[in-house]
């Protein structure tokens, strides 16, 4: 019964969803920044499905990813990953990671885990998801509401910006503005169990 309602729910959201327009890397103010970083996962395609073991319906991991072709001149980098097809105005924020070192070239399975307070190892620091919390927020979109495509976007910045607490999305974006030199993004898609075969979009 309270799937059958949840399902329902979906189906009646489905035209609610910001669009991949919408993903940072996407907005206007980024135009001019080179979309040369090459980001990819041994987990799935860029534009291929994310499997269910890194969501909800599995143990809802952190996926690995790995990226290449930063340019030299960058000092950090931050990780955004977002949910292009949520029920909401604006992208679904499932993880931030400022500071995170320019040699390193991905980060393994479970990286990020559904709490992380403190600095990693290599130094990154977390910002807060849509829910508030520094943190992976697993995949887990609304039964019913058809495919949701999921954005794993990697910026070089040419500098090291600290922040005195973990940040969202708006002021995390405000700050690297001016010192993005490069971007780049994977897309992962993932339909929840149960779910209407059709999408939305």
């Amino acid at each position: 019964m309270l799937e059958g309602l949840k399902r329902t729910i979906g189906w009646a959201l489905q035209p609610i969803r910001p669009g991949v327009q919408a993903f940072a890397s996407r907005r206007a103010d980024f135009a001019d920044v080179p979309d040369t970083i090459r980001v990819t996962s041994p987990a799935f395609e860029n534009g291929g499905q994310i499997p269910a073991s890194y969501t909800a319906d599995g143990e809802g991991r952190f996926p690995p990813i790995n990226w290449t072709d930063v340019p030299a001149g960058a000092r950090s980098l931050v990780l955004l990953v977002e949910d292009a097809d949520s029920p909401s105005l604006r992208p679904l924020v499932h993880a931030i990671l400022t500071g995170i070192p320019p040699e390193i070239g991905g980060l393994p399975e479970g990286a990020i885990p559904p709490s992380l307070r403190t600095s990693r190892a290599d130094g990154s620091k977390p910002g807060r998801n849509s829910v508030g919390r520094p943190g992976w927020m697993a995949i887990a979109p609304p039964p019913g509401h058809g495919p949701h495509r999921y954005a794993f976007q990697i910026f070089a910045l040419n500098a090291a910006p600290t922040f005195d607490w973990a940040p969202g999305r708006e002021h995390l974006l405000k700050v690297i503005r001016p010192h993005v030199i490069a971007r780049g993004t994977l897309v992962g898609i993932y339909q929840r169990k149960g779910a209407d075969a059709g999408s939305g979009s």
